[in-house]
Formats: structure tokens, C-alpha cells, sequence
């Protein structure tokens, strides 16, 4: 009796090497459509999984340059630019050719992939940490030294110290640790890509968190960035205690 193609399926699945080579080979010949359709979906797969190893690893180059120094550490921040809420670092020192499939800079990837890949980051890391700042200390001691201010508490949170650290475009000067400054780090480094992961999915459930507390504004949504919807119910409700007044006095408050 024929091979059913669910079976035919399950068997490609479930092979793996030299095994899945043969399988691919016997089912590519195979006089039934629907077979040699399984195979070639196959193959486009392994494709798609090969290209995704090879830009994982050319994301790994830095890692590589500097893990002779010991463990390395990426550090990203998530919330500079909003005119409310918080902004949060993430601070992640992956296993040295550590896998994490379609990990990248947290902003080319959708809300469902982030959730995803910040539970395998936690999984999988050596360590990793996270540091926030609130609106008020970011009205008080400027954005960017705010910013500083969270990836030193991201380091700080680390349950071993790291002997150096690749930073998303920036030196923390409050920190003695070797530091490479990487522009674009988040879409260049697997470590810098895996702390803005961390530091967004910690900063957008904080914001639905105040969506809550303050649902005329609509944190969920937008969290906290100055979007058209944004801007109108600051205008109508004035601000709310999570509100930058050094983002907002443009607009009169």
C-alpha cells in the first residue's frame, strides 16, 4: 500500500542528515504531485533554515572578536524616545555559538516573535539583567544620562560580571568594564539584539500594565511614544503622573 503523504510528511519531520538527504532524494522522484510537492517544501525549509544560520552567525562576529577577553555581555536600552513611561536597558551575556533562531534587532520583529524569543533569551543566557528608570528621574537628570542610568542597573542585576560589553551605539561612563561601542549594534551583534529584546518586551508590559492605570491614554497601544492619538488625549486629559514634563513642554504643560 502507498505511503499516505501525511506519512510522507511525518517522515520528512521527524529525518534529520543523511537520512532526510535520502528521503528527499526517493520522494523528489516519486510519480505522485503531492510527494514531490512534501520534498521541495522540504528543501525551500532547509533553505530558509541555512540562510537563517548563516546570518545568525555573521551577527556573531563581534562576539568572536572579543571572547578571548571572557564572557561577553550585549547592552541595548528601549524607550528613549517616547513622551511617557519609563526607559528600561537589558543587559544579556549569551553561551559562547549560543542558537537562537531569528533572533534579532527587536524592532524588526512583531510583538508575538519578541514574547517568543524573551523566553528563549532567558532560557538559554548565562545571564541576563535589566534596568529601568522612570519618568521622573529621566525629568531630573536628562534622558541620556537616564539611559546610562538603567543599563548600569541592567549590569549591575547580572548574576556574574562580564569582562566586556558591546553597547548599542554608546560608552556608559559610569562603568570601568571594557566596553566596544557597535552603531547599529542591535542588528549587528547576537548579544546587542538579544538585551533590546529584553529591554522591550520588559518595557511594553510595563506600559500595558499602565494602560490600566491610565486608560484614557492608550499605553498599550502606542506605549508611550508621541503618535497623533497620543498627543490629542494628552491634550484633552493634560498629563498623568508617568508623563515626561521635560518631553511634553512643547505642549504647553
Amino acid at each position: 500500500m502507498a505511503e499516505k503523504l501525511a506519512q510522507i510528511k511525518e517522515k520528512l519531520d521527524a529525518a534529520a542528515g543523511e537520512e532526510l538527504e535520502a528521503l528527499l532524494a526517493l520522494y523528489e522522484q516519486d510519480e505522485r504531485a503531492g510527494a514531490r510537492k512534501l520534498a521541495e517544501q522540504k528543501r525551500k525549509q532547509l533553505a530558509r533554515l541555512a540562510a537563517e544560520r548563516q546570518r545568525l552567525e555573521e551577527m556573531r562576529q563581534f562576539e568572536h572578536m572579543y571572547e578571548e577577553y571572557g564572557l561577553v555581555c550585549g547592552i541595548d536600552e528601549a524607550g528613549r524616545g517616547p513622551l511617557a513611561g519609563p526607559v528600561a536597558a537589558g543587559a544579556v551575556i549569551l553561551p559562547r555559538d549560543c542558537e537562537i533562531l531569528y533572533l534579532n534587532d527587536s524592532k524588526k520583529l512583531s510583538a508575538a516573535k519578541r514574547d517568543e524569543l524573551y523566553e528563549e533569551i532567558q532560557e538559554k543566557a548565562v545571564a541576563w539583567g535589566c534596568g529601568i528608570v522612570g519618568a521622573g528621574r529621566i525629568d531630573e537628570i536628562n534622558i541620556l544620562q537616564a539611559t546610562y542610568e538603567a543599563m548600569c542597573e541592567a549590569i549591575g542585576s547580572l548574576k556574574v560580571m562580564p569582562d566586556v560589553l558591546l553597547n548599542d551605539a554608546v560608552t556608559i561612563p559610569q562603568v570601568r568594564i571594557r566596553q566596544i561601542a557597535i552603531v547599529k549594534g542591535d542588528a549587528r551583534s547576537v548579544s546587542i539584539a538579544a538585551a533590546s529584546i529584553i529591554a522591550k518586551v520588559t518595557r511594553d508590559r510595563m506600559m500595558a500594565e499602565y494602560a490600566e492605570l491610565f486608560p484614557e491614554y492608550g499605553f498599550d497601544v502606542h506605549k508611550g511614544y508621541g503618535t497623533a492619538a497620543h498627543i490629542e488625549a494628552l491634550k484633552k486629559y493634560g498629563p498623568c503622573p508617568i508623563h515626561r514634563r521635560s518631553f511634553i513642554k512643547n505642549f504647553g504643560f
